[in-house]
């Protein structure tokens, strides 16, 4: 059993109430879409799975239709007296409380193995995935929901466009790709925009070694302001030496994070050498005619254009 469109509105009207905007409610309203989730999420009996943003209960039905164990964990204390009697009765288990706050390891218990499956809001789901991804070992695999766009950001490889600061840290800990996407048409209320499904599977252990703070700082300052000059923003950082005097930078904006690394050139600190790992990559015009490239900063690097060579934005020597 999961809900249809007319039992959804039958239940908001019953009990008079309204998707919250403020808490991104869209809830899904076609019993195929919440199925489809289920089995992309390739849970099953002997299986443990938490959802937040359970809602009226739509997807936890779905799971629970599984025979996996559920968790239904859900802020809104308006929805507990709807979804409570239709989910409990199933064997799940629902927890109020705010995603973002939750005691995580309290939650899910010693061991691992969880899996979370969650139609998010949009609102919280870039600050909600990189949250478990960090402090929720117990889970070990993620489908969610979310917006088209947010999507494209989670699971972006190198020189992709939606390639930014969110999909290297998401590349630390996890692999991600967009397995599917939601139309608008199947939620209440609808959505100007489409859902992608992405599946994020972590990693055995971090894909670099690296002092995971310090990393995600230089990181971000590498795409804090695309087309811009990226020695000043790293420069914040305190990672700017290596480039040597007080020549300028590469203008730049970064792209394509992958699990391959560059070769390294000059003294790199462990960070530069991490971030080089992770191939935080620049496309450089300005290749002369013999095959070889004048120093990067010498050129201003933009991305994205065809058959242009790529150096390391750490100043290791250029590859293709």
């Amino acid at each position: 059993m999961t809900l249809t469109r007319k039992e959804v509105l039958g239940l908001l009207e019953r009990h008079d109430l309204r998707p919250s905007r403020a808490l991104g409610q869209n809830f899904v309203v076609d019993p195929n879409t919440v199925r489809r989730i289920a089995r992309l999420a390739g849970v099953g009996p002997g299986d443990r799975v938490v959802e937040v943003g359970a809602g009226l209960g739509s997807l936890t039905l779905a799971l629970a239709e599984t025979g996996a164990e559920v968790v239904a964990v859900e802020r809104d204390r308006r929805l507990l007296p709807v979804l409570r009697p239709l989910v409990e009765p199933k064997g799940v288990r629902v927890v109020q409380g705010d995603a973002l706050a939750l005691d995580w390891q309290g939650l899910l218990g010693a061991g691992g193995g969880w899996v979370m499956v969650s139609n998010l809001p949009y609102n919280v789901a870039v600050p909600l995935v990189m949250e478990l991804l960090a402090k929720a070992e117990g889970i070990s695999r993620m489908l969610v929901m979310v917006q088209r766009e947010v999507g494209a950001r989670l699971a972006a490889g190198a020189g992709e466009e939606a390639y930014g600061a969110v999909s290297v840290k998401v590349a630390y800990r996890a692999r991600a790709s967009v397995v599917g996407r939601v139309p608008s048409t199947v939620f209440v209320p609808r959505p100007r925009v489409e859902s992608a499904l992405v599946a994020i599977e972590r990693l055995g252990e971090p894909a670099v070694s690296a002092d995971e703070d310090r990393l995600f700082a230089l990181v971000n300052a590498g795409f804090a302001h695309r087309r811009k000059m990226l020695r000043p923003g790293l420069g914040r950082t305190g990672e700017r030496r290596g480039h040597g005097g007080g020549r300028r930078g590469p203008r730049g904006q970064g792209r394509g994070v992958g699990h391959r690394g560059l070769g390294e050139a000059g003294p790199m600190g462990n960070r530069r050498r991490a971030l080089a790992k992770l191939t935080l990559t620049l496309r450089v015009p300005g290749v002369r005619g013999d095959g070889e490239s004048d120093p990067p900063d010498r050129y201003p690097l933009t991305c994205g254009r065809k058959g242009w060579r790529c150096w390391n934005a750490l100043g290791s020597s250029p590859g293709s």
